[in-house]
């Protein structure tokens, strides 16, 4: 490992230094070669003789040298280190470097994606990039500090599951052990979490990932995602709304300082009034919509329990039911409407919670159906048989057993990020982000098993 990065070297003027990296850049004087040299930590400048003149960009460098003060005229303000130097004694070149696939020195909006993703490995070297998984990476530790701080159980929940019609497609994984049967990759942790509120750990949380078989878009990346899942028990939608805005605010005030927040306590709008106001419910409250330092959250509530249903709907049952869940089957029907739920269904409110950014849905949640009857009723409602019911009897009967009032919220990372640092796109924030085609370009995936796998899992492809 190496001992020395670049920007401990403001602290190391006059000393003899050894410095690992890549050259970033480097500009020939004749007699003396001018180098940049780029580690995670920053960029410093190496002044050479004629032999440095070997090196070209991107080749990884260990370099030797007096670290020393630039003079006053010379010094570049741009940078941490611009205002030392490192008089270059001798170096090694590690690994020679090909002539780059892509420029990394611009900030890649103007570069063909298909490109990017294909390198992705050096796309990530271009500075924007790098500084936004760091940004992520600082996040998620803020918010696993500011949870445990406040008596949550970080806990993780299989990835291996069962599918279940829960709103999108499932992806697949079929078991060698019990053939002819599928796990399915989690949509989110929802059933776990509620679980683990009958369990009594009434206050959990995981950064899970989660995945979806949905076409991709600019604020949906295709296939998985991460999200910050939390839960708890014994609470109403104010305590929800009330813990879920501190943190955010404290993280944008400490990851982020130069955003600003446009309004404090959020402000809490009915679907409704979204609808009739801002024709929208996730609406754009920033007043100047082009300024990327401005956070204006909201909150959007008092939304419908139900839609009507369509013949496309994912919770589609019977085939004789008019309702789908506006939000997901668990939501809990706002206590005032619970009368409703025989006569007039879709006048039903539900206790659920969006989380809105600059014109981004980027957190949902609720409060959640606690009581085995009215969870049946909305089963009903929505049109499931016995066979679909069948598939949640494990939820229904660990409810029989005594579990408390809970909810919670799944505010997403990568559209969060997204949103606050003003890109074009979650993949923006991802590091091996999906292409538009489903593939993880990178690594050329999907890609076909071999014949020898099928026949194991006891799976037949068909020719089309």
């Amino acid at each position: 490992m190496k001992e020395l990065s670049i920007i401990d070297t403001l602290k190391k003027v006059n000393e003899e230094v050894t410095l690992y990296g890549w050259v970033d850049t480097k500009r020939d004087h004749k007699k003396i070669v001018f180098l940049d040299i780029r580690d995670r930590s920053g960029i410093l400048q190496i002044v050479g003789g004629e032999r440095f003149k070997e090196l070209s960009s991107e080749d990884v460098v260990k370099i030797t040298g007096v670290i020393k003060k630039r003079p006053e005229k010379l010094v570049n303000k741009n940078i941490p280190t611009g205002t030392i130097e490192m008089d270059g004694k001798s170096f090694e070149i590690i690994n020679k470097a090909e002539t780059l696939p892509l420029p990394i020195d611009s900030d890649g909006y103007n570069i063909d994606e298909d490109i990017r993703q294909k390198y992705r490995y050096l796309d990530l070297r271009r500075k924007r990039m790098t500084q936004n998984l760091v940004w992520r990476s600082q996040t998620t530790m803020f918010i696993r500090n500011f949870l445990v701080d406040r008596g949550f159980v970080e806990i993780e929940t299989p990835i291996l599951t069962k599918t279940t019609p829960e709103g999108a497609r499932d992806f697949l994984v079929p078991s060698r052990m019990q053939k002819g049967k599928f796990y399915a990759l989690p949509q989110s942790p929802q059933q776990y979490k509620q679980l683990l509120m009958v369990a009594g750990f009434e206050k959990y949380f995981q950064i899970a990932r989660c995945f979806r078989d949905e076409d991709p878009r600019a604020d949906r990346a295709y296939g998985e995602f991460t999200q910050l899942d939390l839960e708890m028990s014994f609470v109403t939608q104010n305590d929800i709304l009330e813990l879920t805005e501190k943190l955010f605010t404290d993280l944008v005030k400490k990851i982020f300082p130069k955003k600003k927040i446009k309004q404090s306590p959020w402000p809490r709008i009915s679907h409704k009034k979204a609808i009739e106001k801002y024709n929208s419910d996730k609406p754009d409250l920033r007043e100047n919509k082009k300024d990327p330092d401005e956070l204006a959250f909201a909150w959007i509530i008092d939304f419908p329990l139900f839609n009507k249903q369509t013949e496309d709907d994912f919770y589609h049952g019977s085939g004789k039911s008019k309702f789908a869940p506006s939000h997901h089957m668990f939501t809990a029907p706002h206590p005032d409407d619970i009368e409703l739920l025989e006569k007039d269904p879709l006048k039903v409110r539900g206790l659920q919670h969006d989380m809105v950014l600059n014109g981004f849905e980027v957190g949902g949640g609720s409060i959640r159906i606690h009581d085995p009857k009215i969870q049946q009723k909305v089963f009903e409602l929505i049109g499931f048989n016995d066979e679909q019911k069948k598939q949640f009897g494990h939820m229904l009967e660990a409810f029989t057993f005594g579990v408390p009032p809970h909810g919670g919220i799944a505010p997403g990372i990568d559209r969060l990020l997204m949103a606050i640092l003003g890109e074009p796109s979650v993949r923006e924030v991802m590091a091996f982000p999906t292409v538009a085609s489903g593939k993880t370009a990178v690594m050329d995936a999907p890609s076909p098993a071999t014949p020898e796998q099928l026949k194991e899992l006891g799976i037949m492809i068909e020719e089309s």
